[in-house]
């Protein structure tokens, strides 16, 4: 079996890969456990990707970790996601660190649990120097919420006579998201065969390739990660143009 890896072509990767990882209570369900199951068994799914991103040297990973709207999951659960964050950002500090990978969190962090919190802030402080590439926790993330922040701020520099309104254009309205220091979108994967954005970067995926996986997360595997960069690069990707006008 060829190494899919090898098929990649280093001059046409994504700048900025997002993925929504999906289907872990399915998962532990069809194997007659309880949903924290899932979760628990999704942590190498989690290694695979983060790995398969650095390995082909793809500069931005975010990943989607726990909604605004996950808090409307039962408690226990809930506890389970937060304790296996917890868990996840002991066990993995080094392992970023050593890759060289810069660690990053967008969302309102400030509803976490103050230990998840403080060891957020402290492999964000550790990896700050590391240039081998960006790992992004959307984390207590809604992208509606987002933007809405956005458009308040926004609102309020008008008010304060810090700003014309001639001068709200995109980049304006992108240095007040969460991402103002990444690059936008090129490629979205959601596994588990759900077709929806579920409030993720709606902004900032305006035109990524959207990759719909018909896999269940904890079963996402390096080569399931190689072969959507590997459909990626059959993509034409116009931006609003023609094709004609792409090769002039």
């Amino acid at each position: 079996m060829q190494d899919l890896k090898t098929l990649i072509n280093k001059d046409k990767l994504p700048q900025h890969v997002a993925v929504i990882m999906d289907g872990n209570g399915r998962w532990a369900k069809s194997r007659g456990e309880e949903r924290t199951f899932g979760h628990r068994n999704a942590i190498n799914a989690v290694r695979n990707v983060i790995n398969a991103c650095n390995e082909v040297h793809i500069p931005y990973l975010t990943l989607y970790t726990f909604s605004s709207e996950n808090w409307n999951r039962p408690k226990e659960e809930v506890d389970t996601l937060m304790n296996l964050l917890s868990e996840t950002l002991l066990l993995e500090a080094e392992e970023i660190f050593s890759k060289g990978l810069r660690m990053h969190v967008i969302g309102d962090v400030s509803q976490l649990p103050e230990l998840v919190r403080d060891q957020l802030l402290n492999v964000i402080d550790l990896t700050k120097n590391n240039k081998n590439g960006n790992l992004i926790l959307a984390l207590n993330y809604g992208s509606q919420k987002e933007i809405l922040k956005a458009v308040k701020e926004i609102s309020q520099e008008v008010k304060d006579g810090n700003l014309n309104v001639d001068e709200i254009d995109e980049k304006c309205f992108e240095n007040h998201l969460y991402t103002k220091d990444f690059p936008q979108v090129d490629l979205m994967i959601r596994t588990s065969g759900e077709v929806r954005i579920s409030n993720f970067l709606l902004w900032q995926i305006a035109y990524a390739e959207l990759q719909f996986l018909d896999v269940l997360w904890p079963d996402f595997t390096k080569d399931t990660f190689f072969q959507c960069i590997l459909d990626y690069q059959n993509k034409e990707r116009r931006y609003g143009k023609t094709s004609e006008q792409l090769l002039s």
